[in-house]
């Protein structure tokens, strides 16, 4: 019976959905490390990591489908998943930052409000109120926002021609901060009955 579990325990670990998800953890040095390769120019630099941020970002979607298609949802899996999302945006809007195509003030906002959400979450669940802070609609918008200002942000040029990715990135990192303090608004909004009613 041990054995069973043991093995159990392993594929929870290392079955598709999951490599799939700790693939965007892996993917972080890699981003970051385009930029410190010697011999190449930006713009190789930049389309690497664009395409490198997208290719990854894209399992979140995967991971998910394949969860849920393979039957192979499991609690670890919903604590990475979220855990590498993260941090791929963390460590890219920090890339940004240091190649000043990022303001450190919109990282502030994106960070704060992930540590911030994060914490209240874990605080949620500990009293057993977590459908109070449940994903909502302006959480699904802030992230998709999020996901096009970056790569856009890390290509840094002209798309088919037409597209200026920096100037629409610019655009769209900043409504991405605007939408990440109107979902903190909201989620702390939703807590705050509980946890008023803890503090009595």
């Amino acid at each position: 019976m041990q054995l069973v579990m043991a093995s159990h325990n392993r594929w929870m670990f290392f079955n598709l959905p999951t490599l799939l998800t700790w693939a965007r953890i892996v993917a972080i040095p890699l981003i970051v490390g385009v930029f410190y390769v010697d011999g190449w120019s930006m713009e190789s630099r930049n389309q690497l990591a664009t395409t490198l941020f997208v290719v990854f970002a894209a399992t979140d979607w995967a991971d998910g489908y394949l969860a849920r298609k393979l039957n192979q949802t499991s609690a670890f899996g919903a604590f990475l998943d979220p855990v590498a999302d993260k941090f791929l945006v963390c460590a890219s809007l920090l890339v940004l930052v240091h190649l000043e195509r990022a303001d450190v003030f919109v990282a502030l906002i994106i960070i704060g409000r992930e540590i911030a959400i994060s914490s209240l979450r874990e605080w949620m669940a500990i009293i057993g109120a977590t459908k109070s802070v449940a994903v909502h609609m302006i959480g699904k918008l802030k992230t998709t926002v999020q996901m096009v200002a970056i790569p856009f942000l890390l290509y840094d040029g002209t798309l088919l021609g037409v597209v200026d990715t920096a100037v629409w990135g610019q655009w769209l990192i900043w409504a991405s901060a605007v939408l990440t303090v109107w979902s903190m608004v909201y989620y702390l909004q939703k807590a705050l009955p509980d946890i008023k009613a803890r503090s009595r």
